[in-house]
């Protein structure tokens, strides 16, 4: 008698099981990013003659880069259940504090160095206040994202700073060697990458949609919630922070006024990738999708020459669709 059992699996459940699994990886939230890329670029392709040039492409995601920057970190918060306003007011305090060190004589590498230590310095004390004195992360964001703008324009005012050397601007102004990549968009790619392999592939990723999908149960569990919360806003202070560096190098100056609205941006591109706004569910590369999105959106308005305040307003309307449209699309499935 044989005694090694074998179970018949029958060929229909297998290619059902097959067929199931590949409908649910084309029907994922990214291949609609990418659909709507395809069909915005076809509608600017229409608008300007200009628009599908290789080197015009590249050159566009010079105007977007620092917020692409700042939304790889605001993703990570999302999916825990917080959220942090005062992003784009901490680059405008690092960017300041780099600039009045340096029109004191202080190398602007040294500045930058110690621009990326307040940046990190702003997050944990965003992260300090939300944890240990138990404050909802929107009122303590809220709070900073005016502090750190006081405090930027405190130490600037309305002066703006300028005469960065040409080896700095080349951060956010250069090229990889003779070809018509920018230098951020290699930057970004990077750090696109690293960041969704610490979500994606690291246990401090699942701890991340862990404390987003039950933060008590995390707790429970023995998870320090505290530490990883903590280090989530250093996060999104440094990277605030670098985006400050590679805007001044891209703008040759510093205003304490830079970057102002960008936190409407960030978390509108984090939103519109997928990730949920009460957290627990959401993926890096759908934020990466949506940051380029938005900006061939924003490159196209800029082509057709469309005033600042109607781009807000798309800005507006295009978060309030990114925030519906899964939970209409979830009732619709149910039903």
């Amino acid at each position: 008698m044989d005694t090694h059992t074998q179970i018949q699996v029958p060929t229909g459940t297998i290619q059902s099981q097959k067929a199931f699994s590949l409908s649910g990886f084309f029907l994922r939230w990214e291949w609609l990013l990418i659909l709507l890329i395809v069909i915005v670029g076809l509608i600017n392709t229409g608008i300007s003659p200009y628009f599908l040039n290789v080197i015009n492409l590249f050159d566009m995601t010079f105007n977007f880069m620092e917020k692409g920057l700042m939304a790889l970190a605001m993703t990570m918060i999302i999916i825990t259940g917080g959220i942090d306003l005062s992003v784009a007011s901490g680059l405008a305090m690092s960017s300041a504090t780099m600039a009045l060190l340096f029109k004191h004589g202080v190398p602007i590498w040294i500045g930058a160095l110690v621009a990326l230590g307040i940046g990190v310095l702003g997050g944990w004390l965003n992260g300090k206040m939300i944890t240990k004195i138990t404050l909802p992360p929107l009122a303590v964001t809220l709070g900073t994202y005016a502090l750190y703008r006081g405090l930027a324009f405190a130490m600037l005012g309305d002066v703006p700073v300028k005469g960065y050397p040409e080896y700095f601007t080349y951060l956010g102004q250069g090229y990889i060697g003779s070809t018509p990549i920018p230098f951020s968009l290699i930057l970004f790619a990077v750090f696109a990458i690293l960041f969704a392999l610490l979500l994606h592939r690291t246990s401090f990723g699942r701890t991340v949609f862990a404390i987003g999908n039950n933060e008590e149960a995390c707790r429970y569990a023995g998870i320090d919630v505290t530490r990883t919360k903590t280090i989530l806003y250093m996060l999104s202070g440094f990277m605030a922070a670098l985006a400050a560096i590679i805007m001044a190098a891209r703008f040759g100056s510093t205003r304490t006024d830079v970057a102002t609205g960008y936190e409407l941006h960030v978390i509108t591109a984090v939103v519109l990738g997928g990730t949920d706004i009460a957290g627990g569910k959401g993926t890096m590369w759908g934020t990466i999708l949506a940051v380029f999105l938005l900006g061939i959106i924003e490159w196209g308005m800029g082509l057709k020459m469309v005033p600042g305040q109607v781009q807000q307003i798309v800005s507006g309307v295009v978060l309030i669709f990114a925030i519906l449209l899964p939970n209409v699309i979830g009732k619709f499935v149910k039903r």
